[in-house]
């Protein structure tokens, strides 16, 4: 039993980083397929040019692999004139054998003429760049979490043990500490009671230890762009 025909006009897009190949599969009223295949470069230009072509055509349904971020700009040139079925790479992979652009392309037209090609899911644009922006906030949190970290590694190995008598290094009055011991490493006899405030004063005798000892230049030098670093974090985050 043949396969039922779902899209009698469709196109196969095989996406790559400077130029993608569409084949555009066009069945008649008698079941029979003609393909006619196009390469097309990456530049807006050439993606414009994909898009005319498709329009000449009479093609509006086009499925195409999500091959890394290269189907992006596609996606962008095509969403709004034609309709864009997106598909994991597994699901349209072509069987081995003697593999070509245009042969892929062309598989891709064949599968995605009988619907067998299982759509990803596609959130409208403005969902889309919101999630953009989500992602990278996060990588912003991720990037902090490890100068923290850093910046901790820094004070256990020069014996400023902050981190046993704190709940947050990076709080307010810690960092004054840290400011305070940065101004001169070599100096850790310093008022550190005008530096705090709070519930912090009845720890004052455990600050006075745990700030008690050697920070080297390299240290110190190293701690002071941590803390840059952290700083333009948080402030960017925050923007």
């Amino acid at each position: 039993m043949a396969l039922k025909i779902v899209y009698k006009i469709c196109c196969g897009i095989d996406v790559h980083k400077t130029f993608v190949v569409a084949c555009i599969a066009s069945t008649n009223s008698n079941g029979i397929t003609t393909y006619k295949s196009h390469r097309f470069s990456t530049y807006t230009k050439g993606l414009r040019e994909l898009l005319q072509w498709l329009l000449d055509n009479n093609c509006k349904d086009v499925c195409m692999e999500s091959t890394g971020k290269y189907w992006i700009p596609v996606f962008n040139i095509l969403e709004s004139s034609c309709n864009i079925i997106l598909a994991h790479p597994k699901y349209v992979k072509a069987i081995r054998g003697k593999k070509t652009d245009k042969k892929d392309a062309k598989w891709i037209a064949d599968l995605f003429k009988h619907d067998l090609v299982a759509a990803s899911f596609m959130p409208p644009a403005d969902i889309r760049q919101l999630r953009d922006l989500m992602r990278y906030r996060f990588k912003l949190i991720c990037f902090m979490s490890s100068e923290k970290n850093r910046l901790q590694n820094c004070l256990t190995v020069s014996n400023i043990q902050l981190g046993n008598i704190v709940s947050d290094t990076f709080g307010k009055s810690s960092q004054k500490i840290i400011d305070k011991l940065l101004e001169n490493p070599l100096d850790t006899s310093f008022d550190i009671g005008s530096l705090i405030h709070g519930s912090m004063l009845k720890k004052l005798p455990e600050l006075e230890l745990a700030v008690d000892g050697y920070i080297t230049p390299e240290q110190a030098g190293k701690l002071k762009i941590i803390k840059g670093h952290f700083e333009d974090l948080e402030s960017r985050k925050q923007s």
